[in-house]
């Protein structure tokens, strides 16, 4: 198992104003209905840590470990019942199975299958990928892909042909959107690009571009969406590349690549978030603002996951994560956390684990990336506030 011994300088608030209040958001195992079981990973030693930082003062310890190396842009992760995960590769079109065993090196990694039918240029590729709630009967995996004219949601399970459940996304150079996740209505969701360089298709109700998609395991639209018979669960997005929800059921999401923000989105059935009438928060009452934003130079995120109430997000060209911990009834409390600044250039991927962890997929084999010997990383946090990471 690599472990990595990476510290950060401290800078400020108490940890029990950014992590929230002792026990109610101390990050623990997930609900059982949730829990798979995690991989046989050692307990990453003392002196194999960070400090995730806070800009007013405070810090919190993080420790981290590589599961995996030489991958090439990881993209999307979920995980199967017996605490593996499946990576997807954007460029290469492969689903990785990762783990549970492990050897000297970290988790083991397999190709469990390589798509054909993905055409990979740009952003766009093998992108999102979401685990059936019923996989231990139907053994049934989705991906969301790209192909020589469009973008796709494609159902398959492992080993044999892919089937697409939906076609017609708009496909483009750089914005192709890719976030895929079921929610705690069973629902499929996924997460697409605007595509455009003026943002006309976001502000379309008949386009699938710049939006979220709700919809069944047959592809059709789900019921109680919005407007009958449309998939579209809230337009004026730009690129949403993450989704991921709280014990609220609150649905979050980020927006990636615009102009001047980048977003940490609380999304609403039925809002507008305002791309490209807003970068960022806006004065029109009929736009949704974001819970958060950043300078897109500090941020351009990707991957977003829940912990307790703490919501992660992993960036790009902010080369970190940010930690957003919010209170009962979803307000911000205090400023987020950063963690990893730097320490493994562009970060993309992210999901909760099993065992109440963090993963996160470095993305540093592409356009823009500084790769280094090892690349592409997955790596695992631990927080030190006692709840992550039952090893």
């Amino acid at each position: 198992m690599i472990v990595r011994s990476r510290r950060a300088r401290a800078v400020s608030v108490t940890l029990a104003a950014v992590l929230g209040l002792a026990s109610a958001c101390s990050f623990g195992p997930p609900d059982p209905d949730q829990q798979g079981a995690p991989p046989n990973l050692p307990k990453p030693s003392a002196d194999a840590s960070e400090e995730a930082q806070d800009p007013s003062g405070g810090s919190q310890e993080v420790a981290v470990t590589v599961l995996a190396k030489g991958l090439d842009v990881p993209w999307g992760m979920a995980f199967l019942p017996d605490g593996s995960a499946l990576v997807t590769e954007r460029d290469t079109a492969r689903i990785l199975k990762v783990g549970p065993d492990s050897d000297a090196e970290g988790l083991t990694v397999t190709e469990a299958q390589r798509l054909s039918e993905v055409r990979a240029s740009g952003d766009g590729g093998l992108l999102g990928i979401a685990v059936s709630p019923k996989y231990e009967t139907d053994k049934t995996v989705y991906v969301y892909y790209t192909t020589a004219k469009d973008n796709r949601v494609g159902k398959l399970v492992l080993g044999q042909k892919l089937q697409p459940i939906l076609t017609g996304i708009p496909r483009s150079p750089q914005v192709n959107g890719g976030a895929l996740a079921f929610g705690p209505d069973g629902q499929l969701y996924a997460g697409t690009g605007d595509g455009t360089p003026t943002g006309t298709q976001a502000q379309n109700p008949k386009s699938l571009g710049g939006k979220i998609l709700r919809m069944t395991t047959a592809g059709k639209p789900s019921p109680g969406n919005p407007v009958k018979d449309s998939l579209v669960w809230s337009s004026g997005h730009h690129n949403v590349q993450g989704l991921a929800w709280d014990k609220a059921k609150r649905l979050y999401a980020s927006e990636s690549g615009q102009k001047k923000s980048g977003e940490l989105n609380v999304v609403v059935m039925g809002k507008n978030y305002g791309w490209p009438k807003a970068d960022g928060a806006g004065s029109d009452p009929k736009l949704t603002n974001p819970l958060f934003t950043w300078p897109v130079t500090e941020s351009s995120c990707s991957g977003v996951a829940v912990l307790e109430q703490t919501i992660a997000t992993a960036c790009l060209l902010g080369k970190r994560l940010y930690l957003v911990n919010v209170t009962g009834n979803g307000t911000v409390l205090g400023v987020p956390q950063q963690a990893l600044i730097g320490e493994y250039g562009r970060l993309r991927s992210l999901i909760a684990a099993p065992d109440g962890s963090l993963w996160v997929g470095t993305s540093n084999q592409e356009d823009g990336g500084e790769p280094g010997p090892d690349d592409d990383r997955i790596v695992r946090l631990v927080f030190s506030d006692g709840g992550a990471g039952r090893s």
